[in-house]
């Protein structure tokens, strides 16, 4: 399948020099951008719509329909590239800042003509530092070159494009977080409506909110045609997507795979992929989309990576991450981890979000360490109702951004598959405690427990 399927883009990675002008421009580079000029924008923005291009953010929304959004007329309008990458397990866009900027910033070329956008905004988290000095680079070559600024390539376009640095905080990925932050402001989402960005977004004038491997796309689509791009993959999810495969896996890393085909079991077990759960273990679960999804199982493992046959299957592909977990792993610990990092992440401006993320962390931790209660299953399942009510899928909230729900989403998906492991953490705790204090002897069963969890 892997020798099937063409890598749209990842094909440069095998080269040592890939992230250098000199090697993009050997391998085609900057010729969609040539053929793009010779188009009409709209031309443009009717190859993305035919190809079908959904964004890989993580929300899953068709390009080339987001594009049209900005409201006639009205200018400046801006392009912003959220490349904060920063859920837990996903590291597919670093990959492509570090390991191929020009298409990115070809991509975002192709984007601001297509839109009528005079200046672009490439937002990288602040970690990444490899990434940003090969972008700055990047952009620096490119400049110089004449793909960048005034007039380019003789034609009448002209933009002009600025990296900026954020500083790792998780909720900027959040695409209005991310332009309260690149206005200089604390990075806190804004209510929408009516701040959609694309009607009023940066300055609050019209605004593109792209992630990195969606405009990594689009210079195969504008040089090969949108055509050719929707002949991959499904129906409803076009061409090829990049997964970050991690966790208990033999051969973890990040693989360009045909979207919507390609099942869970051929990115786990395929040898030219994950290669199988490490020797001597079985699956125990996997969570298909980034620490925020719900987890999968056994079950779940023959599903298409195809957003619509993930969501009704209760989840989401989301930020393109595959976390595997073995069968020697916790399901308590996991979950603690998993909330534990929402929680310090939280911006604080919701109070479900800040108050109720830092008590379901407080309850795991409580458990874990062996002072959980019996009745402390049904308190955490009560907090969780109250940021994400009812527990369904797509999640309900009670917050602006979906922050909230994503803590929610483990204890959703772990309580109700391994209530028995947590049922054992407390019994053992119980336990522990009642055999420091001998004068007072307590007989704790699992069954009182599990009843008692019940209510």
């Amino acid at each position: 399948m892997a020798d099937q399927v063409p890598q749209i883009i990842t094909g440069r990675f095998g080269y040592e020099d890939s992230h250098t002008l000199a090697r993009y421009e050997a391998t085609g580079g900057y010729q969609a951008l040539r053929t793009a000029l010779a188009m009409r924008p709209e031309q443009v923005v009717e190859e993305v719509k035919t190809a079908s291009l959904l964004g890989r953010g993580g929300a899953g929304f068709p390009a080339g329909v987001k594009w049209g959004f900005c409201p006639q007329a009205v200018w400046p309008r801006y392009l912003v590239v959220n490349g904060d990458e920063s859920e837990p397990g996903t590291y597919k866009d670093r990959l492509l800042l570090e390991k191929d900027p020009h298409q990115l910033i070809e991509g975002v070329l192709l984007t601001s003509y297509a839109v009528g956008c005079g200046q672009a905004f490439l937002y990288v988290r602040g970690e990444m530092a490899l990434a940003q000095e090969r972008l700055a680079q990047a952009l620096n070559d490119a400049y110089a070159a004449g793909y960048i600024g005034r007039n380019i390539l003789g034609s009448d376009f002209s933009v002009d494009v600025v990296l900026h640095w954020g500083a790792g905080a998780y909720i900027v990925g959040e695409e209005t977080a991310l332009i309260e932050s690149l206005e200089g402001n604390r990075g806190m989402p804004r209510l929408k409506p009516p701040f959609f960005p694309a009607a009023k977004g940066l300055y609050l004038q019209p605004t593109i909110v792209n992630n990195v491997e969606t405009l990594s796309n689009i210079p195969w689509i504008v040089a090969n045609g949108g055509a050719a791009f929707a002949e991959l993959g499904a129906e409803a999810s076009r061409g090829t997507r990049m997964f970050a495969v991690s966790g208990h896996v033999r051969n973890p890393g990040v693989f360009e795979v045909e979207f919507g085909v390609t099942t869970f079991r051929d990115v786990i077990y395929g040898e030219q992929y994950a290669g199988g759960i490490r020797e001597g273990h079985t699956l125990k679960a996997f969570i298909p989309g980034g620490a925020s999804a719900p987890w999968f199982f056994d079950e779940h493992l023959d599903l298409p990576l195809e957003k619509g046959a993930v969501d009704r299957a209760g989840s989401m592909l989301g930020s393109g991450a595959i976390v595997v977990m073995d069968d020697s792993t916790d399901a308590v610990k996991a979950c603690h981890r998993v909330v534990r990092f929402f929680a310090r992440e939280s911006c604080g401006k919701c109070t479900p979000c800040r108050e109720g993320t830092t008590w379901l962390e407080k309850i795991l931790k409580r458990i874990l360490d062996g002072y959980g209660r019996p009745s402390d299953l049904a308190l955490l399942l009560d907090v969780a109702d109250n940021i994400s009510p009812g527990f369904a899928w797509p999640p309900k909230q009670t917050t602006i951004c979906p922050l909230g729900p994503s803590a929610v989403s483990p204890i959703m998906t772990a309580v109700e598959r391994f209530r028995v492991e947590f049922e054992d953490h407390i019994r053992r705790g119980m336990q522990a405690q009642a055999a420091q204090a001998p004068q007072q002897p307590v007989a704790v069963r699992s069954a009182e427990v599990r009843d008692a969890a019940h209510g």
